[in-house]
């Protein structure tokens, strides 16, 4: 794999990110039924572009992750992270966490996730901690924190 870079979304990638984001959603299948009822729930807010709150990873000059970091006054939430699923477990999902981390300290908070459970390994290995749980509309998850 070519380096890996890590910059901020630029607006007119909005429909790519979102297409990208669709086929990580989709590929394990786990909540399929759910996504493909609410579509919605795929979206990304191109004011979340515009404002530089989503973090692309590149590699070879093809986005192949991205990053939601939305940063509140005193807690950053890391509000999506997928990664396309030909380049699943090559440490792109991790860089784009520490990305993320490193976002939510500048900007003087910790960055916080309300993941799936099937998620908790892969947050635990990059460093959060569970916090308690959270009723999302697709069911139970965690709130983690880091």
């Amino acid at each position: 794999m070519n380096e890996l870079r890590i910059r901020r979304a630029l607006p007119p990638e909005h429909l790519a990110l979102e297409a990208l984001q669709r086929r990580a959603s989709l590929a394990d299948g786990l909540y399929r039924e759910q996504l493909e009822a609410h579509p919605d729930a795929m979206a990304i807010p191109l004011e979340q572009v515009e404002r530089g709150e989503v973090l692309v990873a590149e590699t070879g000059g093809t986005i192949v992750g991205l990053a939601v970091v939305i940063v509140g006054e005193s807690m950053a939430e890391l509000d999506g992270l997928f990664v396309e699923p030909a380049y699943w477990r090559t440490g792109i999902g991790t860089a784009l966490a520490d990305a993320a981390t490193h976002a939510a300290r500048r900007a003087g908070c910790s960055l916080a996730v309300t993941a799936g459970h099937a998620a908790r390994d892969f947050y635990s290995r990059c460093g959060f901690v569970v916090e308690g749980e959270a009723e999302t509309r697709f069911g139970p998850a965690l709130r983690m924190s880091r």
